[in-house]
């Protein structure tokens, strides 16, 4: 009997109950008490900006009392000040400025300068009602900073410094330009232009007459970090999917490898991706750095206690001075993992979406990509998912049909090869010979069975592929699977099986009971047609522990696996059984294969230069086994 358990639903109830009598019971509160608590923060603001102030200067009045050479004092004065003393520049304190379009909402700090927040509005968060916003950056899970190295041998974090904001707008397009100023005319400055429906923004670092406090004689490190967010249902499925992928050298694409503590020197980047399962934060350049270290941890080491981050990733590069000044034109990019979005940049983006290399990428490019982009634009996709799977396995139908004809070829010359292989057990050379010259005869080629299976293979990898990187699945419910791409759980276990997991998956076992079917009906026939050789492993017992194998496998690894695939695998050995059950009753018939093997063994048949050439092979080796026997 199932354990009772608390609805969710009754929970939010009694949440939203609670929260209600809360709200009234503080919209009946005198209006006081809002104006003393406005106070009171109003005035915990000015201590913090006083108490701030109070240790600049203490630091400033610490050089009165230890340097006693004006030159020296006067330069360090100037570089604390420049930077940090609010009394120096008053408008610079704490606060952030917003930009925001129809995409994604973006709030840049003056502490530092940089975004503080980064919410993409049309995406949730993985709980099912709550409404929450995805969120890449948020709770200081995310810096960018600066390494400025001061004529006087000191270092300036700009993580730690205030920014003087500008807001601007120039068309539709809205501009900040964040400075951190040394005096009237020097600064340090990040430009930020965000444009209408993008999730892509301008983002220029540049700097001006500061070669009076900063050394620019060596470069200044850029530091970027962050500790991504946990958004999706399954933390292990969706961390699989996430690394930092980088473009480098002209156009080459590679990834940090998965796991703890893993670092990388890459040469010439043009863009750093912190690539989530279906999000991504990519910082891209108009020319290649010089070089960057690059490092990734992985932060889920127990799913049960590691549920609020996924991995650590940083990036550190140097950005050179040109002419005492700092000019690097970038991009900014916060958005979801989509083919087709990053595609339309391009800047050679969509290769962070791993699609499989060689032919297994092409195939999910140039076909699958765009074949269920066509279809689910008509459909609900998880129709979507069936449709296409007929589709392509229609498509593929006829080198099922050739394969099931091969193998039903070698069937009926079971008995004749059965013969053979009694009466030459005791010369595998002439037993060889004799199979070889017998298929010749009745025209079967024992490698056509082998060939179209070879064919589908990159197919079905390619779905392997295809099926995880496709965010239009995300939070798409179809039947009882609430989510495509995540896993379609009918029941949670009170433990964890390893491999499986703590919970039960209703399509993995539907594709598992279709393959057994599947393999049933065609490994047996395989095996059928294959006797048994002497001094060789007998195929039939591989192909009967194959059997159960196969699906067990399935059924272990796709518990996991988003509910899409393996709906597609259902679906697809489904599509094949019933394509197989048709050709064994309808298309192929026994007894006219055998009448036709019959009538190619009286045509006089040549051999091809392949098959002279073996043969000729095969009798030499014949005659010198013979001589040694003599000897």
């Amino acid at each position: 009997m199932e354990e009772k358990k608390f609805d969710r639903n009754s929970i939010i109830g009694f949440i939203l109950i609670f929260g209600i009598m809360m709200w009234i019971m503080f919209m009946n509160a005198p209006d006081e008490k809002q104006v003393a608590a406005e106070k009171a923060k109003k005035e915990q603001v000015a201590k913090e900006e006083k108490i701030r102030n109070a240790s600049i200067k203490s630091a400033i009045t610490a050089v009165d009392t230890t340097f006693k050479d004006s030159a020296q004092m006067a330069k360090l004065k100037a570089t604390l000040g420049a930077f940090a003393y609010s009394g120096t520049l008053a408008s610079a304190k704490e606060g952030y400025t917003v930009l925001e379009n129809s995409l994604i909402k973006l709030k840049i700090a003056n502490k530092g300068g940089y975004i503080s927040e980064a919410t993409l509005k049309q995406f949730t968060k993985f709980e099912k009602g709550s409404g929450q916003l995805v969120e890449l950056v948020n709770k200081n899970n995310a810096q960018l900073n600066l390494k400025l190295k001061t004529n006087d041998n000191r270092v300036l974090d700009t993580k730690e410094l205030y920014f003087e904001p500008t807001l601007t707008q120039s068309g539709k397009d809205q501009i900040l330009t964040m400075r951190l100023k040394a005096g009237a005319n020097e600064f340090l400055e990040y430009k930020y232009v965000l444009k209408p429906e993008n999730y892509m923004l301008d983002f220029n670092i540049r700097s001006q007459g500061l070669a009076k406090v900063l050394n620019t004689s060596s470069p200044t490190e850029l530091n970027w970090g962050m500790k991504t967010f946990r958004n999706e249902k399954s933390i292990s499925y969706e961390n699989r999917y996430t690394e930092i992928n980088y473009q480098y050298e002209d156009g080459k694409h590679d990834y940090v490898s998965a796991g703890s503590n893993q670092e990388e020197d890459i040469e010439k980047p043009t863009y750093v991706a912190f690539k989530q399962h279906f999000f991504t934060s990519i910082l891209m350049t108009e020319k290649p750095l010089a070089s960057a270290k690059l490092y990734s941890n992985d932060l889920t080491n127990n799913e049960k206690h590691d549920s609020t981050f996924t991995k650590e990733m940083r990036m550190t590069a140097p950005l050179a001075f040109s002419g005492g000044e700092l000019d690097y034109k970038m991009n900014w990019y916060y958005g979801p993992t989509d083919y087709n979005i990053l595609k339309k940049y391009d800047r050679g983006l969509e290769r962070i979406i791993s699609l499989g290399w060689g032919i297994f990428g092409w195939i999910n490019r140039w076909i699958f990509i765009p074949l269920f982009g066509l279809i689910s634009s008509y459909f609900a996709y998880g129709i979507a998912i069936i449709l296409f799977t007929l589709l392509i396995k229609l498509l593929m139908s006829p080198i099922t049909y050739k394969s099931f004809l091969s193998q039903a070829k070698m069937k009926v010359l079971r008995p004749e090869m059965a013969e053979l292989n009694e009466k030459f057990k005791k010369d595998p050379m002439k037993r060889q010979q004799e199979t070889m010259a017998l298929y010749s005869k009745a025209g079967v080629n024992p490698m056509a069975g082998c060939i179209p299976a070879l064919i589908q293979l990159p197919f079905m990898y390619a779905s392997f592929q295809f099926f995880p990187a496709a965010i239009e699945l995300r939070q798409k419910s179809f039947l009882w699977a609430d989510d495509l791409s995540s896993f379609d759980a009918i029941y949670h276990l009170p433990f964890t099986i390893p491999v499986y997991g703590n919970h039960v998956s209703l399509f993995p076992i539907l594709a598992s009971i279709a393959i057994f079917i599947y393999m049933k009906m065609t490994t047996g026939d395989q095996a059928m047609a294959q006797p048994p050789q002497e001094g060789m492993p007998d195929m039939a017992k591989i192909m009967k522990v194959m059997i159960y194998l196969s699906p067990i496998m399935m059924l272990l690894f796709f518990n996991n696996y988003g509910s899409g695939l393996s709906l597609y695998n259902f679906i697809s050995n489904l599509v094949t059984i019933g394509i197989m059950i048709v050709i064994k009753k309808y298309v192929v018939d026994e007894k006219k294969i055998h009448a036709q093997i019959q009538e190619n063994k009286l045509k006089p048949k040549k051999q091809s230069k392949f098959q002279a050439k073996m043969q000729e092979l095969m009798e030499q080796a014949e005659a010198q086994k013979a001589a040694q026997k003599k000897k």
